[in-house]
């Protein structure tokens, strides 16, 4: 009984708004997870296709305040904006969200100066899914040792490396990493045998099939990758 009480009890309050191939991904992959998901979009095809994924799936424009309110979206720990096109619709929606107290409010933005209006009303992260995925898409492709790209604050990243031929044999102390371009190990996943070692120390050795999460600021990340031999 105690377990299913924690359980319950730390169980998030998610709305997602918005369920086209985005959001509908990511309602059905909170629900998975064992969250409660408010699921909302205008069209009522899309809300009949998740509506065995998520907890409470509704039809109506949430571009209306008073319609958001009596839903009780004020209630949801997150609410995630991501209406597609219809960028007034969105930025009403973070505005009415904000104004009712939902206090953490994930918008998904069409360009620069749509993510400037959300901002301004009220959303408190705003993503871009696709231009995301095509800039850690055209990493890997103009550079093979990259296997993973993660975006943090502007000018900084953690990346997977497959180390280059030139790593293999030496240890971390030989390399210098830090010194020489202010890039942080923070794990190599080893593949032989499969494992994870957090911070290595400076006398861990690379080996050709390991694969190192690096930590540093991009134009540094990008100095590595040029200098260090394929």
């Amino acid at each position: 009984m105690a377990r299913i009480a924690l359980q319950e009890l730390l169980k998030m309050k998610f709305a997602v708004i918005g369920l086209g191939s985005f959001g509908l991904n990511v309602a059905k992959t909170l629900y998975e997870k064992k969250n409660e998901v408010l699921a909302i979009d205008i069209d009522k095809e899309r809300v009949e296709e998740v509506k065995s994924f998520v907890s409470h799936a509704v039809c109506m424009n949430s571009a209306d305040k008073e319609s958001l309110e009596a839903l009780g979206v004020q209630e949801m720990d997150v609410a995630i904006v991501s209406l597609g096109p219809a960028m007034e619709a969105s930025i009403l929606t973070v505005l009415y969200l904000q104004e009712l107290g939902v206090k953490r409010i994930i918008a998904k933005a069409l360009s620069e100066d749509h993510a400037k209006i959300l901002e301004a009303v009220g959303a408190t992260e705003v993503i871009y899914p696709e231009k995301d995925m095509a800039i850690r898409t055209a990493l890997r492709l103009s550079n093979p040792n990259i296997l993973e790209y993660l975006p943090l604050i502007s000018g900084y990243s953690i990346q997977e490396l497959a180390p280059p031929d030139n790593f293999i044999g030496k240890t971390l102390r030989e390399l210098d990493l830090r010194n020489k371009y202010g890039i942080q190990v923070l794990a190599i996943k080893e593949l032989i045998p499969e494992k994870i070692t957090f911070i290595p120390s400076a006398d861990f050795m690379i080996k050709d099939s390991d694969i190192l999460v690096i930590l540093g600021e991009e134009k540094q990340l990008a100095k590595l990758n040029s200098q260090a031999k394929p």
